[in-house]
């Protein structure tokens, strides 16, 4: 057993890997640039048996003062960051973004986050800090 990089021939072992778990999401398009590390274990006989994938992603983070105008002005301003961040992250080739929003602006700010497109995934997350 050994773990060495990806190679293109791996391919269809990783593709049949991914079937055979059964999660309902679409196979990752690895020959994209935004993987940055793409390991694979293989056997005794050199066959793939299970591989690591990571991409890069972002967190966003938002800072603002919250005495500084009406509810209706901080709400104008975020839309027009909001939009300004997003192509921002387009232009570096990032294909999502996370935020974790605090337990109690979950409700009234994810609100808002949901009618912009954002997502409140079903995945349990963890996090492994490096």
């Amino acid at each position: 057993m050994r773990i060495r990089e990806f190679a293109d021939a791996d391919l269809f072992a990783l593709k049949r890997m991914h079937s055979a778990q059964g999660f309902d999401y679409p196979f990752p398009e690895i020959a994209d640039p935004i993987f940055l590390v793409k390991l694979v274990v293989e056997d005794a006989a050199s066959h793939p048996v299970m591989a690591s994938l990571l991409r890069l992603t972002s967190e966003a983070y938002l800072l603002h003062d919250p005495q500084a105008g009406t509810p209706l002005e901080r709400w104008e301003r975020f839309l027009m960051l909001h939009e300004a961040t997003r192509r921002e992250a387009l232009r570096w080739g990032l294909q999502d973004v996370h935020c974790w929003v605090p337990p109690r602006v979950a409700k009234s700010f994810g609100r808002r986050l949901l009618r912009l497109g954002w997502e409140r995934p079903l995945w349990v997350d963890f996090v492994h800090e490096l």
